[in-house]
């Protein structure tokens, strides 16, 4: 049997690693603060902070809807691939790492912004190639034609 089949992982990376990276960003900034100054810092960084909370509450919704999970460790039911999930396989990882650049705007916290990749990249490894694996032995042609028309992030 596949291993992946059941569920993709058994830890809830990307949640945790959102949490590491924010608290990681709030020590650094107050251990060793970067420069970050520009005009409309603080207005681009609630613009985006709301951006990727409904991107967030719009892919939640569209998975609760569609009667899947959405935690990220627990065996997906159903492949969705209308909504959010018709532009990005990965709406939510996406928006959270817009919610870290825009804490990072609105805090003027550098950290953030750098440690918004690290967050996308550790994500990339720790959960969505687990979760590409568990979808494509659960739904297999079908999630195959979705990857031939949605991207993994944009």
């Amino acid at each position: 049997m596949n291993i992946y089949r059941e569920r993709p992982n058994f830890i809830p990376w990307p949640p945790l690693l959102l949490v590491a990276s924010t608290l990681m960003a709030i020590l650094l900034g107050r251990v060793a603060p970067l420069p970050f100054e520009f005009g409309g810092a603080f207005v681009l960084g609630i613009v985006l902070i709301i951006l990727a909370l409904g991107i967030d509450l719009w892919a939640m919704r569209t998975l609760h809807e569609a009667q899947t999970t959405i935690l990220p460790h627990r065996g997906s039911d159903y492949l969705v691939d209308h909504g959010p999930f018709g532009f990005s396989r990965n709406p939510i990882y996406l928006a959270n790492m817009v919610l870290l650049v825009g804490m990072g705007c609105f805090s003027k916290n550098a950290w953030f912004l750098l440690l918004a990749p690290v967050d996308g990249v550790m994500t990339h490894f720790l959960a969505i190639r687990r979760e590409e694996n568990h979808l494509l032995a659960k739904f297999g042609y079908q999630f195959e034609a979705y990857c031939r028309k949605v991207r993994r992030w944009i």
